[in-house]
């Protein structure tokens, strides 16, 4: 296995893990609209908002996490949460 294509397996293993906590945090907030009571869900949505604003966060992702959270809010109002685009970018293409 090359460094290249071991670099590009680590990427798309850290795109995997963005995407899976933004669908997380668009069903939590989905959730936490329909029953704002749910204590385990704010918990859990401010784990994801956390994650979001960390340096873990940063190591996987260019993308600022602070923006991208502003952003997921305000989408996740206007949309259906499993319909938004998101504006993560893809750090593959930087070879």
């Amino acid at each position: 296995m090359t460094d290249k294509t071991t670099r590009q397996g680590w990427e798309k293993l850290a795109g995997a893990v963005i995407l899976r906590a933004v669908r997380d945090y668009a069903e939590v907030c989905r959730r936490l609209e329909k029953r704002p009571d749910l204590k385990a869900q704010a918990k859990e949505k401010q784990s994801l908002e956390r994650f979001f604003r960390s340096d873990w966060f940063q190591t996987l992702c260019a993308t600022n996490g602070a923006e991208l959270n502003t952003i997921l809010e305000k989408e996740i109002r206007k949309h259906d949460s499993r319909q938004f685009s998101l504006p993560v970018q893809d750090t593959s293409a930087a070879d």
